[in-house]
C-alpha cells in the first residue's frame, strides 16, 4: 500500500523536529553558542539525528569554529587591511557586473 505523499512528507517533518534543513543551517550558531531553549535544542537533536547532509555541516561548522579559535589575536596590520578591502572591492564589483550582464 503506497502512503500518501503529502502525509508521508508531514511524518518526516515531524520526525527530523519539524525544522528543515535550511532552518538548521540558519541556526547551527545558535545551537553552537547554547542559546536554544530545551524544546529547540531536542527538535535541532532530532533533526541531526535524521538528516546526515546537515550532521556533516554541524561538523565542518564546529571544525571552522575550532580553527578560528586557534588564530593569533592581534590586529590586522593596517596595510594588509586595506590591501584586503581593496581586493574584496574589485572582487564584489566583478560579481556585481557579472550579474548584470545579459547571457548571451
Amino acid at each position: 500500500m503506497a502512503m500518501d505523499r503529502n502525509f508521508k512528507q508531514q511524518l518526516m517533518a515531524y520526525m527530523a523536529g519539524n525544522f528543515s534543513c535550511r532552518e538548521v543551517a540558519a541556526l547551527i550558531t545558535d545551537y553552537l553558542e547554547g542559546t536554544f531553549t530545551l524544546s529547540q535544542r531536542l527538535r535541532f537533536q532530532m533533526h541531526m539525528g535524521l538528516c546526515m547532509a546537515c550532521r556533516n555541516y554541524l561538523r565542518q561548522m564546529k571544525y571552522t569554529v575550532a580553527t578560528l579559535r586557534q588564530l593569533p589575536t592581534e590586529p590586522v596590520p593596517p596595510e594588509v587591511k586595506k590591501a584586503l578591502m581593496k581586493r574584496f572591492q574589485a572582487w564584489k564589483h566583478e560579481q556585481s557586473s557579472q550579474s548584470s550582464s545579459p547571457d548571451l
